[in-house]
């Protein structure tokens, strides 16, 4: 038989009954990586081998930004769309024919692979950090997207890439982690006359998670008499997004979406002992499901988030989430605080569900080297081997292909 140059057919799987992803990204203790087998089979006709020279593997990070997406006139007029290809982590060769040889004629391959997720901040050395989540912005303003990419060198001339979506987490904002359920508290004054004050119990939150703010406005001691004049009309709480495109270029811009708002009408002379109020709102959350109640078929390159974004910085974006409160008085100058906040794409019930499994990531984690990780035998079907169309689910019988029927 005779083998051909032409495109070999390729594809991924993962392990048996789990996802590609093994591990949390983000939390350096589950060893995050992405684990399955290379397939490659004949691509013209089911049976006529094909050439492999060489089969390499990478995970490859995409990201595109646009911020005039959102608007049509300035989507044509405005700056083009702006895109950075990084790799993550290492190409890994899983292939290589026989010194000497062109290639090898191939019936069928199998080969395992392990692709370690960086999980080290590694200050400025861009290929440690951790990546960031899969995440697309209406209109695509922004998107960060993974893809496994195949590269199958056939022959000389020949080469082929093949790329895969890979939907990609992180989970190092869940808000059950301790570090975000201590109180943060902050002072602020416009004209001395009055200071605000806020505490917060806790500062991650996501879809429909409740967030409390305590509030107390004080009248300046030294400034009694100024103070007493004061009347607080009312305050205001609200959830801003704060998008920054190119945070590390020349000229970064920046976008303030407000989320959700809540106002508490007061109207009342300022207290010698201070006034204290709680406000609250929730986290919005969109609905996944359509009107019919069917939940609309994902894209695979990104997961299904419950919200449009949360906290991330990546490369040609960045975006923050601040709770701002402002006092709204007169006789006295109004008092904006802005306090950041962290948003994780999950509701507080979802990230305690995840603490069992990621404990458990991390007591599998404890068992894999990194440097030299076990995988599964590969398979390789070479065209001369006896009977090697049994491996297509083939047989030859006087001569001719037929469906082998064991």
């Amino acid at each position: 038989m005779n083998a051909s140059n032409a495109p070999a057919t390729v594809r991924i799987s993962g392990p048996p009954n789990s996802n590609f992803l093994v591990g949390y990204p983000g939390i350096s203790a589950t060893l995050p990586r992405i684990v399955g087998k290379v397939e490659i089979r004949p691509g013209s006709g089911y049976s006529a081998p094909v050439n492999v020279s060489m089969v390499r593997i990478s995970l490859q990070r995409r990201e595109t930004i646009h911020p005039a997406a959102e608007n049509v006139a300035k989507r044509h007029l405005g700056t083009p769309r702006r895109e950075t290809v990084d790799l993550v982590g290492k190409e890994m060769l899983l292939f290589r024919c026989v010194s000497g040889r062109e290639a090898d004629s191939v019936i069928a391959m199998d080969l395992p692979f392990q692709i370690f997720i960086p999980f080290g901040r590694g200050g400025e050395e861009t290929n440690r950090r951790i990546p960031p989540a899969s995440l697309q912005l209406p209109s695509r303003t922004a998107e960060t997207y993974y893809e496994l990419v195949v590269t199958v060198q056939q022959g000389q001339s020949a080469q082929n890439r093949y790329t895969f979506p890979i939907p990609l987490q992180r989970y190092d904002t869940l808000s059950t982690f301790g570090m975000y359920n201590r109180p943060e508290s902050r002072v602020v004054t416009a004209d001395n006359i009055v200071t605000l004050g806020i505490s917060l119990p806790r500062w991650s939150y996501g879809p429909l998670d409740p967030i409390t703010v305590y509030i107390k406005l004080a009248p300046n001691p030294d400034l009694v008499a100024k103070a007493k004049k004061v009347t607080i009309q009312k305050i205001t709480l609200s959830i801003e997004e704060e998008i920054t495109f190119n945070p590390e270029g020349d000229e970064p811009t920046k976008k303030v979406n407000k989320i959700a708002k809540h106002t508490q009408q007061v109207g009342a002379k300022m207290p010698e002992a201070g006034y204290v109020t709680n406000l609250g709102l929730v986290f919005p959350a969109r609905d996944q499901r359509d009107p019919d109640g069917i939940i609309k078929r994902g894209k695979p390159a990104f997961p299904m988030y419950e919200i449009s974004s949360f906290t991330t910085t990546s490369t040609l974006y960045k975006i923050e989430f601040f709770l701002s409160i402002k006092a709204h008085m007169t006789s006295a100058r109004d008092i904006t605080l802005r306090q950041p906040i962290v948003i994780c794409p999950m509701d507080q019930q979802a990230c305690k569900e995840e603490m069992d499994a990621i404990e458990q990531a991390a007591k599998d984690a404890s068992m894999v080297d990194v440097n030299n990780p076990v995988l599964p035998e590969r398979t390789i079907i070479y065209a001369s081997e006896r009977e090697a169309i049994r491996h297509l689910g083939l047989c030859e019988v006087g001569g001719v292909k037929k469906m082998l029927i064991e």
